[in-house]
C-alpha cells in the first residue's frame, strides 16, 4: 500500500442510542486527492484500524488537469466503533469481493438482487417498483403501492414511468433514475416526476428519493410573482403507500415518533399529523396561503392509535407493520421540518402523505416550482421485523479532517481554522453558528420552516428598519453564495453544522430559488429568483423576489443573482445529482437569457441581448454584479461539463463588460451605491484567470483579462477606501458596507498574483489592510451578526489565513506578447438597439407617406389622370 491515505471520520450524533443502530448503515462522502496521487479510481481502498480491508465503492467526481483524480465520491457500509482510511494502493492487486449486489437490465427494465432482496422496475411498469422479492415471496403488493394524487377538483392521478435508467452501479450501491409523470387517467399531466431509488448490498431496504415539478410557467403579471397566480397547480393531496402483499394479515404496529422515543407497538390504525413546526413562531406569516391566511390547525403534531391520543412538537416518525409475511417500515427524513407531513399505518399497509389531505386546505405548487421528498423503506420476510432504519432519521456525516482537505490543494489557498491566526475573523463567523445571531436561531424567529421554506435563511438585516406588527419576513436565497461559504466553512472546521447547513440550503436552492420552466420568456426560463425586494415584506411572493406592494418595481429571475460555485462544491462533498444538474441549468440560463434570437426583438436584432451582463441601472454594462454573477455561473458550468461553449460564451462576456484601456474616472467607480460591484466582477475575473492558468490556456484572452485586472488594481490601490470611512455619500451606511470591504482585499490578492514584485507588495499591503479594516469595524458593530453580513463573510477573507503563511508563486504571463487590444467599446442592449432601428423604420415610412401624398396632390394641380 501507498503511505498516502486520506482519514475517515463521522461527525457526532444525536441519537442517544445511535450506538446500537450503526450496524452496516451505508454512507457517501466526497473526498478530495492532491494533484497526481490518484491515477485509478480503482486504487483506493478502505482500510479499518486493524489493517483489514472493507468493501468500497469509488467513482471520479472531478479531474486535475494531468488527468489524476481531484475529488472522488466513496460508498461503504459504516459500523459505529470504525476507525477508517482510504489509501492509495501502489499495485492492483486482488480487489475486494463484488459481493451479491448485481444488476440485469432488459429492453425496457432494470432487476437489482441484493442479496437480501431483489427489485425489478419497468418503463410503463409500476413506481417505486412492479416487485419486491425478500426470501421467497413478495415483500410489497405493487399495485396497491406507489405515488398516488387528487387535484383540487378531487381527480385522481398516478404515475406514468416513461424511463428507467441505471444512473449508478457498484459493490456498495446501484442508483435508478426513474422519469415520468402524474398523470390521469385520460392523460393530462399534473407534475413530473423524476426519482432515484438507491439500493445496497446484503440489504433490504432502500433510499427513495422524489422530485416532483410544476413545468409550468408561472404568471407574473407586471413582475410580481404571487401565490395565485396562472401556473400554480393545486393538491388535496400527494402520497406514498406500501401496501403489505396481498393476502398477508396484519399482526402489528410499531411507531416511533421522535429520535429519542423507542419503536413501540401501537393500536391500528394509527395516523400521525404535523401540521406546523412545533416552534414558537409556528403561526409566522411566512406560511400564508394564496389568500393571505395561515391555514395551520395546531401546533406540532398529533396522533391517534385508535382511540389514544397523543400530542407533541417535532416528530420525525419510524413507522413499521408486522404482518404474516413479513414486515414493512417508513422513515420520513426531515420530516418535521417540511411540513405539513402524515403518515398513516394498518392492516393495509403504510401511507406517507407528502402533501397530506389531513391539512384540509390545497397545496399550491407554483408554476416552475419543485419540491424533493426523501423515504427510506425496508422490509422483511417470515414474520420477522425489517431491520431498523432508524439512523435514516440522524444519518451518519463521513468526512475527511481539515488538515486533509486543505492538504489536497482542491481548493486553493484554504487553511484550517484551527490555524487560523486571525481571531477577530473566527469570531464573527462563529455568530452563524452560536449565540444571539446564529442562524438556527433566524430560522425560528420567522418559522423559516415548511416544505417551501427549509434551508433558507431569515434576511433579517432587511428587518432592521421595520415598524410593523411581528417580523418582517424577507427570504435571502442563497445571496452571495451562503452554499459555498458553508461549504468552506465546513472544510476549514470539519464542524458537522456547517455541513448539514450546506445540505439544507442547497436543496432548498435547487427545489425553490431556481425557475424550473422553459416556457417562459428566456429572460427568466433556468434562472434563480433573488432574495426578497429591500425592505418589503414577502408577502405572497414567497421565495419570488417581487410581492406587489408600493415601491417595488417588479422582475424576474437574472444573472445579477446567479450563484453556482457552491452548489457545485455542494456535490462534490455529497455526490448529490441534482446540484451539478442545476449548475449546468444556470450556465445554460445565461447563454440562453443573452440569445437575441430567443426574444419579440429578434424580428428587428438578432445579436446579444445584454441581459446577463446589465447591472441594474441606464443599461450599463461595465463591470458588474450580473456580468459577475454570469462569468462565475459559466466557468462553473464548463467544470461540471466538457463543452467548451461556456468558458467561450465567458470569455466574450469578459471583452463585453471590461477592458485593458477602460477610461476609470469616467467610470465614476467611486460612486459606491451604483458601482461598488466592480470588485465582485474583478474576483470573478481573477477566477477565470486562475481557471485559464490550470487549462494550460496561456493565450490572448488570458492576456487581455490579466491587463484589465493589473489595469483596475492599480487604480485601486491608489483610490480605494473603506466605505464607511466616507458614510455621507451612502444612502445606507450600513454595517453591510464594512463587510463589503473583504471584496476589496480579495481583489488586491489575485491581482498580486499577476504584478511585478513592487506592485505585487504594494497589492498585498492593500489586501491586508482592507481585511483588517473590515475585521475591525466589523467588531465594532452590534449588528455585524446579521445575514448579509454573515454571508460576505463566509464566502470572503477566509484566504487571508493561507497568505499570512506563504508567499503567493506568481502567475505565469501569457504565451503572446505586445498583444494590440483595441479601443474600448461600448455595448448597446438588444432592445435599445431594436428600438433605434424602429424609431428608423417608422421616420422612413413617415418620409415615404409624406412623398406620397406630396406626389398625389403635384399630379392632382397638373391635372391629374
Amino acid at each position: 500500500m501507498s503511505s498516502l491515505s486520506a482519514p475517515l471520520l463521522y461527525a457526532p450524533r444525536a441519537l442517544s442510542d445511535a450506538a446500537a443502530r450503526r450496524r452496516e448503515e451505508p454512507v457517501t462522502c466526497g473526498i478530495p486527492w492532491p494533484a497526481g496521487a490518484v491515477r485509478e479510481i480503482h486504487r483506493l481502498r478502505l482500510i479499518d484500524a486493524a489493517g483489514s480491508e472493507r468493501p468500497l465503492q469509488a467513482r471520479t467526481l472531478d479531474l486535475w488537469p494531468d488527468g489524476s483524480v481531484r475529488w472522488s465520491l466513496l460508498d461503504w457500509l459504516a459500523r459505529d466503533e470504525d476507525e477508517l482510511r482510504v489509501e492509495v494502493a501502489a499495485s492492483d492487486g486482488p480487489a475486494p469481493e463484488s459481493g451479491p449486489l448485481t444488476v440485469e437490465t432488459g429492453e425496457s427494465g432494470v432487476t437489482v438482487a441484493t442479496g437480501r432482496a431483489r427489485y425489478a422496475l419497468s418503463v410503463g411498469g409500476l413506481f417505486p417498483f412492479d416487485r419486491v422479492e425478500v426470501g421467497d415471496g413478495e415483500a410489497i403488493d405493487p399495485e396497491r403501492s406507489g405515488i398516488s394524487a387528487r387535484d383540487d377538483a378531487n381527480c385522481p392521478y398516478g404515475v406514468v414511468v416513461k424511463g428507467v435508467e441505471v444512473e449508478e452501479t457498484g459493490p456498495i450501491r446501484v442508483t435508478l433514475k426513474v422519469t415520468g409523470s402524474l398523470s390521469a387517467a385520460g392523460g393530462s399531466s399534473l407534475l413530473e416526476i423524476t426519482s432515484r431509488i438507491h439500493l445496497f448490498r446484503d440489504a433490504a431496504f432502500a433510499r427513495i428519493v422524489i422530485g416532483l415539478t410544476n413545468p409550468r410557467a408561472a404568471g407574473h403579471p407586471g413582475g410580481f410573482w404571487s401565490l395565485g397566480s396562472d401556473g400554480s397547480i393545486y393538491l388535496r393531496d400527494l402520497s406514498f403507500a406500501l401496501a403489505t402483499p396481498s393476502g398477508s394479515a396484519a399482526s402489528a404496529v410499531a411507531l416511533s415518533a421522535e429520535p429519542s422515543m423507542p419503536l413501540t407497538e401501537v393500536e391500528a390504525p394509527l395516523e400521525l399529523f404535523q401540521a406546523s413546526s412545533g416552534g414558537e413562531s409556528w403561526r409566522s406569516r411566512a406560511h400564508a396561503d394564496r389568500y393571505g391566511e395561515v391555514p395551520l390547525a395546531f401546533r406540532g403534531y398529533r396522533t391517534q392509535a385508535g382511540a389514544a391520543e397523543s400530542e407533541g412538537a417535532r416528530a420525525t416518525p419510524e413507522v413499521e407493520v408486522r404482518h404474516s409475511a413479513g414486515s414493512l417500515a417508513v422513515c420520513v427524513p426531515d420530516f418535521w421540518q417540511n411540513f405539513p407531513k402524515a403518515v398513516e399505518a394498518g392492516a393495509a399497509g403504510i401511507i406517507a402523505r407528502l402533501f397530506p389531505r389531513q391539512q384540509g386546505s390545497n397545496h399550491e405548487i407554483q408554476g416552475g416550482e419543485q419540491k424533493t421528498h426523501e423515504l427510506w423503506v425496508a422490509f422483511a420476510d417470515d414474520g420477522g421485523a425489517a431491520r431498523s432504519i432508524s439512523w435514516a432519521r440522524d444519518p451518519l456525516l463521513p468526512h475527511s479532517t481539515p488538515e486533509w482537505y486543505a492538504a489536497s490543494g482542491a481548493i486553493p489557498q484554504l487553511t484550517p481554522a484551527a490555524d487560523d491566526p486571525n481571531p477577530g475573523y473566527i469570531e464573527l463567523v462563529g455568530q452563524a453558528l452560536d449565540g444571539e445571531d446564529s442562524l438556527e436561531r433566524k430560522r425560528e424567529a420567522v418559522d423559516e420552516y415548511g416544505w417551501r421554506h427549509f434551508g433558507d435563511v431569515w434576511a433579517d438585516h432587511e428587518a432592521a428598519r421595520h415598524e410593523g406588527d411581528g417580523p418582517l419576513i424577507s427570504h435571502y436565497n442563497n445571496q452571495y453564495d451562503m452554499v459555498g461559504g458553508f461549504a468552506v466553512q465546513f472544510l476549514r472546521s470539519g464542524d458537522p453544522r456547517w455541513h448539514r447547513l450546506m445540505t439544507e440550503l442547497a436543496r432548498h436552492v435547487v427545489d425553490i430559488d431556481l425557475y424550473h420552466t422553459d416556457r417562459d420568456k428566456s429572460a427568466y426560463n433556468g434562472g434563480m429568483f433573488w432574495h426578497t425586494v429591500h425592505y418589503i415584506d414577502a408577502g405572497l411572493a414567497t421565495h419570488r423576489s417581487y410581492p406587489r406592494a408600493p415601491g417595488v418595481p417588479g422582475g424576474g429571475p437574472s444573472s445579477g443573482h446567479l450563484y453556482s460555485a457552491g452548489l457545485r462544491l455542494h456535490h462534490l462533498l455529497t455526490g448529490d445529482p441534482d446540484a451539478l444538474d442545476a449548475v449546468i441549468q444556470l450556465g445554460e440560463y445565461v447563454i440562453r437569457a443573452d440569445d437575441g434570437r430567443r426574444t419579440i426583438f429578434r424580428l428587428l436584432d438578432r445579436g446579444d441581448t445584454g441581459h446577463v451582463s446589465n447591472s441594474g441601472f441606464d443599461d450599463y454594462h461595465g463591470p458588474g454584479r450580473s456580468g459577475a454573477n454570469a462569468v462565475a455561473a459559466l466557468l462553473q458550468a464548463h467544470r461540471a461539463s466538457p463543452e467548451e461553449r461556456y468558458l467561450e460564451k465567458a470569455e466574450q462576456l469578459l471583452r463585453r463588460c471590461i477592458h485593458p484601456d477602460d477610461d476609470l474616472e469616467a467610470l465614476e467607480l467611486l460612486d459606491a451605491d451604483r458601482k461598488w460591484f466592480y470588485t465582485m466582477f474583478l474576483q470573478s475575473l481573477g477566477e477565470y484567470l486562475d481557471y485559464k492558468i490550470e487549462l494550460g490556456q496561456l493565450d490572448e484572452s488570458y492576456a487581455y483579462g490579466r491587463a484589465a485586472l493589473l489595469h483596475y488594481a492599480r487604480w485601486a490601490a491608489e483610490h480605494e477606501y473603506p466605505y464607511l470611512e466616507k458614510p455621507e455619500i451612502l444612502e445606507f451606511p450600513t454595517e453591510t458596507w464594512a463587510a463589503q470591504d473583504l471584496r476589496k482585499s480579495e481583489m488586491f490578492r489575485i491581482a498580486a498574483r499577476h504584478a511585478d514584485d513592487e506592485l505585487r507588495a504594494r497589492f498585498l499591503e492593500r489586501g491586508r489592510f482592507f481585511f483588517d479594516a473590515a475585521v475591525d469595524r466589523l467588531r465594532q458593530e452590534p449588528t455585524s451578526g446579521y445575514c448579509r453580513p454573515l454571508a460576505l463573510l463566509l464566502s470572503n477573507g477566509w484566504r487571508q489565513a493561507w497568505f499570512d503563511r506563504h508567499d503567493p508563486e506568481p502567475a505565469p504571463e501569457p504565451v503572446v506578447r505586445a498583444v494590440d487590444f483595441g479601443t474600448p467599446q461600448l455595448f448597446i442592449s438588444q432592445k435599445r438597439r431594436a428600438l433605434k432601428k424602429a424609431k428608423r423604420l417608422l421616420v422612413g415610412a413617415w418620409a415615404l407617406a409624406v412623398l406620397g401624398l406630396g406626389a398625389a396632390a403635384l399630379m392632382l394641380w397638373l391635372g391629374g389622370p
